[in-house]
């Protein structure tokens, strides 16, 4: 265990890949697959299980998910494998062209935009359910007994909470709080995924016997698919991957093939353990945020309230750091061609993007306040990383090959085919949450 904390601390602190420095064994190419996708999408599958109409479809989703999205990751590491590059947009560039590298960049900041107002609105009903928590515990009277005051407001206490501890975390050049905190979402979500899956089993006998309402089944095609963005946002690891990948000590695409299975079958277990027994405990009264749904005052709970907020507000810092530097690269390259850059500018430029950043977000978060609807943007944009990217470069990469013609046509169909998925995803993802935000209006 040492020397996988080790690898994985040393994957994650580099400043960018060096093919040459320290490889990734098997092992610590697992778990830092594993790092990437476990995370806040546990928290709202026990509520997608409900909407896709029980355990049975919505298993059913997960394994055809679970076939497009290794198929995504083989992909990517090919990918990686002929164009000799080590990052997501650049393998995307090489591969595909500059238009479609320019896209995916967009994709890129759009998708970990979204991905930080996710974040907010999950420490923000936290921050809502560890007030009741320490107010249950003082008085010893229920929530609905609880008065209302402004300063007690969870989004109040978002707003403190992003102005002297998230801002200041996210505005260093670099984030060196990663080294610390690398391991911290991996063990809130497992923590998450036991508990739920031990209440279950404690429940008192009462609660045993009044068993919650339960989908009477599969209403319609589209119900069930429609939780495929949730899906997409809880097992995204794709953008991590071609690191992974060009990090490994063994970069053997059938090497790769094993590391992409074991990784997204273990994180089918945690992902399907918490969404059937989080289902199954609460049935139709589920809320989107599994936290939601379980009393302020259960102390195994609050644990896990807690490690998901420190685990988030850690992680927060890291995304702007990615995010910004997709948008502060360019515009330093462009003054530079004019004028010098002095650290005064990058200064004062990374300042205004991180403030824009961090007060955007805030603001989505506290007007919409419903972690389902994000989610499915979140959801939506993340099928061009696991199905449309990964689809556009299978077809664009076999065409340089020496291959057999029938292989190449049946790889252009698996490519086309992934392509038309992931479009299909992104365009009903995207107008159910535009006709979501339209009717709240």
């Amino acid at each position: 265990m040492e020397e996988l904390a080790k690898e994985s601390i040393s994957f994650l602190t580099k400043s960018s890949l060096d093919t040459n420095g320290p490889k990734l064994g098997s092992l610590g190419a697992v778990f830092i697959m594993l790092k990437s996708a476990l995370g806040a999408g546990l928290l709202i599958f026990p509520w997608a299980f409900e909407k896709a109409g029980g355990i049975h479809s919505a298993v059913t989703v997960e394994m055809i998910s679970l076939v497009f999205l290794i198929s995504g990751l083989v992909i990517l590491g090919y990918s990686s494998s002929i164009s000799g590059q080590n990052t997501y947009q650049a393998v995307v560039r090489d591969v595909c062209g500059p238009a479609i590298g320019n896209l995916c960049e967009i994709c890129y900041v759009f998708n970990l935009f979204i991905i930080s107002v996710a974040f907010l609105v999950i420490v923000a009903d936290q921050l809502q359910k560890l007030c009741v928590s320490i107010y249950e515990l003082i008085t010893g009277l229920p929530e609905s007994e609880m008065p209302y005051y402004w300063y007690t407001d969870q989004r109040f206490a978002l707003f403190l909470l992003c102005l002297f501890f998230i801002f200041p975390l996210s505005v260093p050049k670099e984030i060196s709080i990663q080294k610390y905190t690398s391991v911290l979402g991996t063990f809130a979500a497992t923590y998450l995924t036991v508990a739920i899956t031990a209440k279950y089993y404690m429940r008192p006998v009462h609660e045993i016997n009044l068993s919650p309402l339960y989908s009477s089944g599969l209403s319609s095609w589209a119900s069930m698919f429609s939780v495929i963005p949730t899906i997409c946002f809880g097992f995204q690891c794709h953008e991590a991957c071609v690191a992974v990948y060009s990090s490994m000590e063994n970069r053997k695409l059938s090497h790769w093939v094993f590391i992409s299975v074991v990784s997204m079958f273990i994180c089918l277990i945690i992902y399907s353990l918490t969404g059937v027994f989080g289902y199954l405990t609460f049935g139709k009264n589920i809320a989107p945020d599994i936290l939601m749904s379980y009393s302020g005052a259960d102390v195994t709970m609050i644990i896990a309230r807690l490690l998901f907020g420190i685990s988030i507000v850690t992680i927060y810092p890291i995304i702007v750091l990615l995010g910004r530097s997709v948008i502060q690269d360019p515009l330093l390259r462009r003054r530079h061609k004019h004028t010098a850059v002095t650290k005064s500018y990058e200064s004062r430029t990374r300042v205004a993007l991180t403030t824009a950043w961090v007060t955007v977000t805030l603001l989505i978060a506290v007007f919409v306040p419903d972690i389902s609807k994000v989610i499915s943007v979140v959801g939506g944009v993340s099928a061009f990383f696991i199905f449309i990217f990964p689809g556009l470069c299978l077809i664009f990469v076999v065409q340089s090959e020496s291959i057999s013609l029938t292989v190449r046509y049946l790889l252009i169909m698996w490519g086309m085919i992934t392509l038309f998925c992931g479009t299909y995803i992104f365009g009903q993802s995207t107008s159910i949450a535009i006709m979501q935000l339209l009717s709240d209006i």
